[in-house]
């Protein structure tokens, strides 16, 4: 149902349930949850890689659960939306870089998974779609996600009709920041933004990504005090001075040295 594999610093978290097109139900809901708790608190692990197994990246919720859904009472399902709803929080506060490998299809919850991360890049030829209205029912859960990705006027667009789109589409409304051409292009790109991760900072990447959200939640007047204290705080810190002076003395910076080290201790007989 869900594959972590850990290869130091790098996890990838795969949704599997390829028969349904990796659509996700109560059972997967708080795996992935947990996954990316833990993953999350891993001093070893620097970035995660979500995808999915076989002809598809998410199709959305599973038809069976939502079968269920229909005998809940009001009070169960704002508890069911509730747990669906810490699933994208815990990927989207995730302290570390999360990258979303796109292929197939990326409906309903699924173009919400994608929203969720950091950074998407998708196959040229994967369907998109917020496809929650032609059920008759809304994307409400990811619409805080998608709202902060797509803005709401491209929202209002895509959530009304329901319609599904390319991922040329999904680029150009900042859905998705990467579009490449087939599977073998995809693996090149994750595995090319992992290296440039690599190079940065752990904990001023975790820092950086907090920074987006407090940013986007202040007034610009707030703004101020609020970026003020940010970078005073990091600049300060043992690994910013650490990185400072790397960059001065012309010396490679430690998270480098330890990312070496530690890929060459994983490789077979540390060649």
């Amino acid at each position: 149902m869900l594959i972590v594999d850990v290869q130091k610093p790098v996890a990838r978290v795969t949704l599997d349930r390829p028969d349904t097109h990796n659509a996700f139900n109560d059972e997967l809901i708080p795996l992935v949850t947990d996954a990316f708790k833990e993953l999350g608190s891993r001093n070893d692990v620097r970035v995660i890689v979500l995808g999915g197994n076989g002809k598809s990246f998410c199709a959305g919720a599973d038809l069976n659960w939502m079968k269920r859904m229909v005998q809940y009472s009001h009070e169960e399902n704002i508890e069911d939306a509730r747990r669906l709803a810490g699933m994208y929080l815990a990927i989207a506060k995730c302290p570390k870089p999360v990258i979303a490998r796109v292929h197939g299809a990326a409906l309903g919850g699924g173009a919400g998974l994608v929203a969720a991360c950091d950074i998407g890049i998708a196959v040229e030829s994967v369907q998109f779609g917020f496809t929650e209205v032609k059920l008759g029912i809304l994307p409400a859960v990811i619409s805080p996600f998608v709202i902060a990705r797509i803005g709401p006027g491209r929202a209002r667009e895509y959530f009304i009709t329901g319609e599904r789109f390319l991922a040329a589409a999904a680029l150009q409304i900042g859905l998705i920041q990467h579009v490449v051409l087939h599977e073998p292009a995809l693996d090149l790109l994750v595995e090319s933004k992992i290296s440039q991760i690599l190079t940065s900072a752990p904990a001023a990447v975790a820092a950086a990504k907090e920074l987006v959200f407090g940013v986007a939640a202040q007034t610009l007047e707030a703004s101020i005090g609020y970026t003020a204290e940010a970078i005073a705080r990091v600049r300060s810190s043992q690994e910013g001075q650490a990185g400072m002076k790397a960059f001065l003395e012309h010396q490679k910076p430690p998270w480098i040295e330890k990312t070496e080290k530690t890929e060459k201790t994983d490789r077979p007989n540390g060649k």
